[in-house]
């Protein structure tokens, strides 16, 4: 496997953004542009089965694209996002007038419940905006969340509203689906690209699904879509603590052609868990696996 150090001389040059809709663990948006300056230069469909914050659609926007999850109230915003993106704006812009009225923390707890009894995109989309550290922790069992209010207040609907305007505009070409990822890589073709940000086996098991996602499966259906010339571009745990910690996975030999490391900065899951603590030994590296 071809190892490629941060710049490669086949990579193309992709304008970032930066504007984040929703915030959620291991989201790429701030460096996007670099996992797509490293996508083929042309492709059919573009195929994202583990969509999350949905950055790497945003950014690339594409004409056509399929988009799927398994957490079913995040599938719900995004098909919400598309359809009627004045809804998402009333969603947001009721929930944060109510925080803002009342008890910040109690009005916060009172969402939160209210997600847990009847899990919905509603609730999920705010409480991702006010959580703390902006960490949403789903518990295995029955996908409660479990997070704390943030000590920031969330930005202003006007704000997001502008952002709602924005991100309606990027998706309009992509069909969301409630479906399992090995259901979605299923119906790539020849000559379509899949890009696949999984759970990471060392950081997010408090994803929704996380816990349980097995990454042998999804080197198999890796593997059943290289056979059938589709694409496939995976990120994947790198180094943690500023390179000293090697996340070492089993990969395939011969499943990948390339690999490059993307430099990600300092980890929002970290800084969730030391409570503001310095990050300056933190720095978080992934790495970028090309089947082509």
């Amino acid at each position: 496997m071809q190892l490629l150090l941060f710049e490669d001389k086949k990579s193309h040059r992709v304008e970032p953004f930066r504007t984040q809709l929703l915030k959620w663990v291991g989201n790429k948006q701030r460096f996007a542009n670099q996992i797509i300056s490293y996508f083929p230069e042309t492709f059919g469909n573009y195929i994202e089965p583990f969509l999350g914050s949905g950055a790497l659609l945003g950014t690339l926007s594409p004409q056509k694209a399929f988009a799927s999850d398994i957490c079913k109230p995040l599938v719900e915003i995004w098909r919400t996002l598309k359809i009627s993106p004045q809804r998402v704006k009333q969603w947001y812009a009721e929930r944060w007038q109510a925080l803002m009225d009342g008890d910040k923390t109690e009005i916060f707890n009172r969402i939160k419940a209210a997600y847990n009894s009847n899990p919905n995109g509603a609730d999920l989309l705010f409480l991702s905006r006010s959580c703390y550290g902006g960490v949403v922790r789903f518990r295995q069992a029955d996908g409660y969340i479990s997070t704390p209010c943030g000590i920031h207040n969330p930005i202003p609907p006007a704000s997001f509203s502008k952002r709602v305007d924005e991100w309606h505009r990027r998706v309009k070409g992509a069909t969301f689906a409630h479906v399992g990822f090995q259901e979605a890589m299923a119906m790539a073709k020849e000559g379509d690209l899949i890009y696949c940000d999984p759970p990471y086996s060392y950081s997010q098991a408090i994803l929704y699904g996380g816990q349980s996602f097995k990454l042998n499966d999804l080197f198999l259906a890796t593997d059943a879509c290289k056979s059938r010339g589709v694409y496939v571009a995976l990120s994947i745990d790198g180094t943690k603590r500023s390179g000293s910690q090697i996340c070492d996975l089993r990969i395939p030999e011969g499943l990948f052609e390339r690999e490059v490391i993307v430099n990600c900065g300092r980890s929002m899951l970290k800084r969730f868990q030391m409570n503001g603590k310095s990050l300056e030994g933190e720095v978080v590296a992934d790495r970028l696996l090309l089947t082509y």
